[in-house]
């Protein structure tokens, strides 16, 4: 699947859904901004979230109370009718994206279609990761070999201390060949091959690849992959993704 076939599958499919709730004609308005570290992720035992230190931004939006957000390197302010964002050009344009995936969570959040579509604050990326490892242990005990796709520190340390192999890809050039957590993180595209393909028995991959576009490399491959995080909450739902995610507990 291209890029192209899938953002336009997933806003048909997000069209569809406000067609058959009644409201993809309602004039409601839409309003996104960007949040500051804190007000994403509170304050962390450890500073090197990619919310805290990378370039990336928090995005939310807001529906009728409810909120969803998305994490994204082309962040942007908004304020309209949801027609609008049904209009943008999500394939081409990074920042129409960012806020179409952030509308998404917030809308679907609000029929109660999904859940965690606001980040786990202060704490909880911790007690997130040990809620993942006794997932792993209990749904992938078999699966011994682990790619994270996407700098994840609180998981990275959970996973290399735990019984699992795990090889980390991400694309943040401050990342890239450093050792963390007795890891090194690989590059995202120079090793992708050999990570992915180099006999690994199960993919965690960060949702926020739907924002950045690389979510086309991580779909229909031989081994399962399994995403994570709250950005791809409604996507995940809307294009019948697998998606583990604790936010809900800890937001």
């Amino acid at each position: 699947m291209t890029a192209n076939e899938f953002y336009n599958t997933l806003k048909d499919r997000f069209r569809q859904v406000l067609k058959d709730h009644q409201i993809e004609n309602e004039q409601v308005t839409i309003i996104c901004r960007a949040l500051t570290p804190e007000e994403t992720i509170g304050k962390t035992r450890r500073q090197d979230f990619p919310i805290i230190s990378g370039k990336d931004i928090m995005i939310e939006a807001a529906f009728r109370g409810s909120r969803g957000q998305a994490f994204t390197d082309a962040p942007s302010a908004f304020s309209g009718p949801l027609s609008e964002i049904l209009e943008a050009d999500i394939a081409g344009d990074a920042r129409a994206r960012g806020l179409f995936i952030a509308t998404v969570n917030a809308v679907m959040c609000h029929l109660g279609l999904c859940c965690g579509t606001v980040h786990c604050r202060t704490e909880g990326p911790e007690l997130c990761a040990g809620d993942l490892l006794l997932f792993l242990r209990k749904s992938y005990a078999d699966r011994r070999r682990i790619a994270l796709i996407g700098y994840q520190p609180a998981m990275l340390e959970m996973l290399s201390n735990s019984e699992f192999d795990v090889r980390v890809l991400d694309l943040n050039p401050v990342n890239i060949g450093q050792i963390r957590y007795g890891v090194t993180v690989e590059h995202g595209v120079d090793a992708y091959e050999s990570v992915v393909s180099g006999g690994t028995d199960l993919i965690l991959c960060t949702g926020s690849t739907v924002c950045n576009g690389t979510i086309v490399n991580y779909l229909n491959l031989d081994t399962e992959v399994l995403f994570f995080g709250t950005t791809l909450a409604g996507p995940a739902v809307l294009m019948e993704l697998n998606r583990v995610c604790f936010a809900q507990n800890y937001s």
